[in-house]
């Protein structure tokens, strides 16, 4: 082990949107988390790796906490709030305003009940005048102590490099837990269906997005490499949304798909033959075996 190596798992949450998977990407300097400005997105505690002289955070990014509505929605809500009993430190990761919500406030309770150490990062601060910054620390502090504050700027990467000082400080000494290239422990197809839903989600209207999913049929690389044969299929819960996301002649589904190739792409650094099907699953998002099936853990739906 090397001489005060320090190792350790960090958690960033907080409600939906407030740009967790945009920090985490900017931290771990690599697209794995989707990002979008739709609630919702993030599904899967996502486990990414950084790694440098001093040590290893191991990052895993939560969906955001929100009031259920099915139980995909519980399954997404549980997964956040074991996530603070299994990690070194959280990052409440909030808005850089002074009004404090309801989902806000559950948040601040569910991390009261803990024994963990919290930073408060406040997000999108590029957006206001550093002296608003003071209201806003104010009102979080009356909510609960804080470890640290750190305002940042994960869109510009404002202030990140001391987010990851501060992290260090909370962390255990010991032994590094995944090799130096690794930044990610979720399966290539995983991530390929996310950037695919990703890019579905930027796509389409409003009312379609959170009833679909994405699952990678069949992905094989070519002989002699520098090609990856990937078939999907998006899965929607009506036959209207079904009509929507293909579009007319289409035009819709072959929009998702080149977006889509190109993120893909770049992840794989090889070029991708990506083929898209649209297929009909009533109420998915409330059926066990289909939550399984595309990803998620039964045990986490009963958590």
């Amino acid at each position: 082990m090397k001489e005060a190596y320090k190792s350790g798992f960090a958690t960033l949450v907080g409600r939906p949107n407030v740009g967790k998977s945009t920090l985490m990407n900017r931290l771990i300097g690599q697209k794995i988390a989707i990002t979008s400005p739709k609630p919702q997105t993030t599904r899967n505690r996502i486990q990414t790796v950084y790694t440098c002289k001093e040590g290893q955070i191991v990052f895993l990014d939560t969906p955001g906490i929100h009031k259920a509505k099915n139980k995909l929605g519980e399954y997404m809500v549980n997964v956040a709030e074991r996530t603070f009993r299994e990690v070194d430190v959280v990052l409440w990761l909030v808005e850089p305003t002074v009004f404090v919500g309801a989902g806000e406030r559950h948040i601040g309770e569910q991390l009261q009940k803990g024994n963990v150490p919290v930073i408060l990062v406040i997000n999108k601060v590029d957006q206001v005048k550093k002296e608003e910054l003071y209201g806003v620390i104010d009102v979080y502090r009356k909510l609960m102590d804080f470890a640290e504050v750190v305002p940042v700027s994960a869109l510009k990467g404002e202030n990140t490099d001391t987010l990851i000082k501060q992290i260090f400080k909370y962390l255990p000494y010991g032994p590094q837990f995944y090799d130096e290239d690794t930044v990610t422990d979720q399966p290539m197809r995983q991530i390929v269906a996310e950037l695919i839903r990703e890019k579905a989600l930027k796509c389409l209207d409003e009312e379609i997005p959170h009833g679909i999913a994405v699952s990678i049929d069949r992905m094989t690389e070519r002989k002699g490499g520098g090609l990856v044969d990937i078939d999907a299929t998006i899965i929607c819960e009506k036959d209207s949304h079904k009509g929507i996301i293909i579009g007319k002649q289409g035009v819709m589904l072959k929009k998702i798909g080149s977006a889509a190739r190109y993120e893909v792409e770049r992840l794989l650094e090889a070029k991708a033959n990506l083929q898209l099907w649209v297929k009909v699953k009533k109420d998915w998002r409330d059926s066990d075996y289909l939550i399984k099936n595309f990803g998620y853990d039964k045990t986490d739906l009963e958590g």
